[in-house]
């Protein structure tokens, strides 16, 4: 029997029930463990209240370290860039969308709402990026699971909200989608749309079950953008922003860095041809494209984060 180990929103849930019917098809028996995390029980406090790193994974790594369940399913996005030397991730499945995706009842694109709308939003990339974007707009902390941010949606107390849209695929619930911004417009998180399968490093039983449903290029894709976000030193909830997908024999990868009020941003592009797959070629890549944000004053932008008071929503 294999454990896997969830949180219990309804999207994790999905993601633990997607992987565990994969593996049942490779005829293993699979059972999934709710587990509770510190992310999970601060749903009303801003995400700088709470303390973010490793906000929704501490206590289901503390259960994978403890044997108690086999292995952890994550959005990729969540996970810290450093593992401990005890856990491994044993296979990355083929990424769904990665783009941020603009939701609303009564707008039909972004650049249709008027003056002074409010949009919603937990992440302080997507708060800064959507400042840059639109200064005029009023942008409001938003927690809770995908329902619970589309209630508050459906009620009236935003005009629109900014939601991965892999999540919202993944639950069926894109009625309300209207646009999905470009990686150019709107960079996604690193790691955003892709999933993340963590087990223990010495576990060689269970790494070689879930060994086929790693995906390469989506590895190659998602080591660019946790080498960038490791040299900035940057965790899942700060304004950076790094993307790389595949174009003509190659790949195009943005990074971007806002400073954490909106009022500016740096962008870096590069292009890599001919790297297939190589992780080593990919780990150089970020770490190359994250040092030309730093040389040109990206720091500052990060220090500017790091020193706001932790019950401060400086956009609120």
């Amino acid at each position: 029997m294999i454990r896997i180990g969830s949180r219990g929103s309804a999207l994790a849930r999905w993601q633990a029930e997607h992987i565990a019917a994969i593996l049942r098809e490779l005829g293993e028996d699979v059972s999934i463990e709710i587990l509770v995390t510190t992310g999970d029980r601060a749903q009303q406090a801003p995400f700088m209240q709470v303390g973010t790193k490793g906000m929704f994974t501490k206590e289901i790594e503390e259960a994978l370290a403890e044997g108690r369940i086999d292995l952890a399913v994550h959005s990729l996005k969540d996970l810290p860039t450093e593992l401990q030397d005890t856990f491994v991730l044993a296979a990355i499945p083929q990424r769904a969308d990665a783009r941020d995706a603009f939701v609303s009842l009564r707008y039909e694109s972004f650049s249709a709402l008027p003056q002074g709308a409010i949009v919603g939003t937990s992440s302080l990339r997507r708060q800064a990026l959507l400042r840059t974007l639109r200064p005029d707009l009023v942008i409001r902390e938003l927690r809770g699971n995908v329902d619970t941010r589309l209630r508050k949606l459906q009620e009236g107390q935003y005009d629109a909200v900014v939601l991965a849209a892999a999540g919202l695929d993944r639950l069926q619930q894109t009625q309300w989608v209207r646009e999905r911004f470009s990686p150019q417009t709107m960079c996604p998180a690193a790691g955003q749309g892709a999933l993340a399968i963590e087990c223990r490093a010495k576990d060689d039983e269970t790494r070689n079950v879930v060994a086929s449903l790693d995906h390469a290029p989506t590895r190659f894709a998602v080591t660019v953008e946790r080498a960038a976000l490791a040299t900035l030193e940057g965790g899942c909830h700060v304004p950076i922003g790094v993307h790389c997908g595949p174009v003509e024999r190659g790949w195009q990868i943005t990074a971007v860095v806002a400073h954490p009020d909106g009022s500016r941003i740096l962008r870096e592009h590069m292009q890599l041809q001919g790297a297939e797959h190589d992780l080593t070629v990919g780990q150089d890549a970020g770490v190359t494209i994250a040092h030309r944000l730093l040389q040109r004053g990206a720091g500052k932008f990060l220090a500017a984060t790091r020193t706001l008071s932790p019950a401060e929503n400086i956009l609120r």
